[in-house]
């Protein structure tokens, strides 16, 4: 590990912003933001320019990028702390333990920006959007509480789109680009790293907000959702043969 990065991991130690794996934090939110605002999470959030650019806009609300990257999660909290952004903090973990630090109803909002959209068939559980993440959301959303995708990928935009369908998701809205719009809210308008990068130089991004019913389909769901998901069946099948 370079001598940039070990420097980085002892700072993080330091900030007051940052949890890393902490411990007993279901429900205890309130108290480490020393108030009772609304959360709102942003998953995968790399360098946190969604959980920054949230803070900004809605003083009266807190928000936490969660990320296992430490090393990304640096910058965004150095950010954060020279911003003066008192409700924006950041925890470091694994997505998929998300559940073991939020109690019921301890999140209302959950933003998904640009994450690896996991185009093999054979790794979709890894989506962010897929029901197995969906189960663990339900498990702290509010009744009703809005999730974000913001994606640059059509097939993770599609995949999510079938998931809502199938999964008796509320669609809120769908913007097949986000930049086709006439006006977008100032939320849409903030630029995560990658964004700003344009790597397909498309320049389109797609945009679902949706919410979960108040009971989930089970696993038995899942076959059903994977014998649909054809697109990325040939996905699969294309880099195979590529290879």
């Amino acid at each position: 590990m370079g001598q940039k990065k070990l420097q980085r991991f002892a700072e993080l130690k330091t900030f007051a912003n940052v949890l890393q794996f902490p411990e007993n934090m279901k429900g205890q939110w309130n108290l480490f933001f020393k108030n009772s605002n609304p959360v709102t999470l942003e998953l995968a959030c790399g360098k946190g320019e969604y959980a920054i650019g949230l803070g900004n806009l809605f003083p009266q609300k807190n928000f936490i990028g969660v990320d296992l990257k430490g090393n990304r999660i640096w910058v965004g909290a150095k950010k954060a702390l020279q911003l003066n952004l008192v409700n924006v903090a950041f925890l470091r973990t694994g997505i998929e333990k998300i559940a073991d630090y939020f109690s019921p109803n301890e999140v209302s909002e959950i933003w998904i920006t640009f994450p690896d959209p996991q185009l093999r068939n054979s790794k979709a559980k890894k989506r962010l959007t897929h029901p197995r993440f969906l189960r663990l959301y339900h498990l702290f959303l509010i009744p009703g509480g809005i999730i974000h995708l913001k994606t640059d990928s059509p097939d993770l935009y599609q995949f999510t789109k079938l998931v809502i369908e199938k999964y008796h998701c509320t669609l809120l809205q769908d913007y097949e680009n986000i930049y086709d719009q006439k006006s977008i809210s100032y939320e849409l308008q903030i630029k995560t790293h990658y964004e700003s990068l344009d790597i397909a130089q498309s320049k389109r991004v797609h945009y679902l907000s949706f919410s979960l019913p108040d009971q989930l389909p089970g696993k038995e769901k899942d076959k059903e959702l994977k014998n649909e998901d054809s697109l990325n069946n040939s996905i699969d099948f294309k880099m195979d043969t590529n290879q």
